[in-house]
């Protein structure tokens, strides 16, 4: 038999799916990567820094080993490449007060810094299975993306401030969504809750090189000093280290999003915000994921997109929705379907007086839809993004 040529019918390539999900949660391993551009002189004092660091580092739960190499070209660019067992516990310890504690001594030797987080999908000489435990070592398959980076930041401000707060934040002039020719920002949604601010923003691109480029705005700086009163947390825009300081504790990193179908111009965006109990809002936001992985299948679900932010017990959920909130089953907005998960993982109950613990009927879950929404501030798109 010889071998024959494909029909001419057949495409070349494969159409992609518009599903999109990307996630923390898929269990495989992580290698973090962070550059670092050390001061001229300084790499004796961030050597030792670094030292005394890495001895702390070891003892995280989830560390698996760290390397540190120094450029043979310029001196003064190391690279720091570090391996664990997942994300969660990387973010977990990332996000945490510990190492905000831990990377101090490296501040004053440290010109700039960039992180860069990856799973590892495959790797010389090992399967993606473990054979022995059964447990998965490294990604099973890539995932498909959508070309577009999202973040958030979080901080609060005083309490019965948050009206003047959120007059201010509404009235800005948008800055050029140009960044450079590679990056672009693509949408900036505002929200509040109480006295908690949410700032999630869509890039494609370059992230870092986003948040430097709308951080030297003239407009967006000016607002930035408007709310300094007001913040429970105080900064000074004008000293580096404080700054840096502050947004590294407003960092909500998104650790989970699906997207299910084409973008609906008409889509609602809302943002819910979840009451996780202490030390249960990494185990809320795995849960959450995994409904929403699950809704995404499903045809009768409202929700075209879903974007999960956590960091320590702060949990949010960034939804595109068909139609308002006040339509529909709640639970396909809520995401908790299950009555024991909602008591253990998060205080809705408390909220809620006459709640049934073992089986919140439609009004109980309506009623936390209610507590969990969050206020819009404001919500722009750049043009042609």
């Amino acid at each position: 038999m010889t071998a024959t040529s494909a029909p001419s019918s057949q495409p070349l390539t494969r159409q992609v799916s518009p599903r999109v999900s990307q996630s923390v949660f898929d269990g495989s391993r992580l290698r973090v990567v962070l550059l670092v551009d050390v001061y001229d002189g300084a790499q004796q004092q961030f050597l030792e820094a670094y030292e005394q660091l890495c001895n702390q580092v070891a003892s995280v739960p989830g560390h698996v080993s760290d390397q540190l190499c120094q450029s043979i070209e310029n001196p003064s660019q190391w690279l720091i490449t570090s391996e664990w067992e997942s994300a969660p516990p990387f973010l977990a310890w990332v996000n945490s007060e510990e190492h905000v504690r831990m990377v101090e001594p490296l501040h004053s030797c440290v010109r700039d810094t960039r992180s860069l987080r990856f799973n590892v999908v495959r790797e010389t000489g090992g399967p993606a299975t473990d054979t022995t435990s059964g447990k998965r070592r490294l990604q099973v398959s890539p995932r498909i993306g959508d070309g577009v980076i999202r973040h958030a930041l979080t901080f609060t401000v005083k309490p019965g401030s948050e009206a003047t707060v959120a007059g201010i934040l509404a009235d800005y002039a948008s800055p050029d969504p140009k960044v450079d020719d590679n990056t672009r920002l693509c949408r900036t949604s505002l929200f509040m809750h109480g006295n908690r601010v949410v700032r999630a923003i869509e890039v494609r691109g370059d992230l870092l090189a986003a948040l430097r480029h709308v951080a030297r705005q003239p407009e967006v700086r000016a607002v930035e000093e408007a709310i300094n009163p007001y913040l429970e947390q105080d900064r000074d825009l004008d000293n580096p280290e404080s700054a840096r300081v502050f947004f590294t504790r407003a960092a909500l990193p998104a650790v989970h999003h699906v997207t299910a179908e084409e973008e609906d111009p008409a889509a609602e965006r809302h943002a819910l915000h979840y009451p996780a109990r202490p030390g249960c809002g990494m185990q809320l936001a795995q849960v959450l994921a995994q409904q929403d992985e699950a809704a995404a299948d499903d045809p009768r679900s409202p929700v075209l997109r879903s974007t999960i932010f956590q960091r320590d017990d702060v949990v949010v959920r960034l939804i595109d929705v068909r139609g308002g909130l006040d339509a529909g089953d709640p639970v396909l907005f809520l995401g908790l379907p299950d009555p024991g998960q909602v008591a253990e993982l998060t205080t809705f109950l408390e909220g809620a007086a006459g709640a049934n613990t073992s089986a919140p009927d439609e009004g109980d879950l309506r009623h936390f839809l209610k507590l969990a929404r969050m206020e819009p501030v404001t919500d722009r798109r750049s043009p042609d993004a």
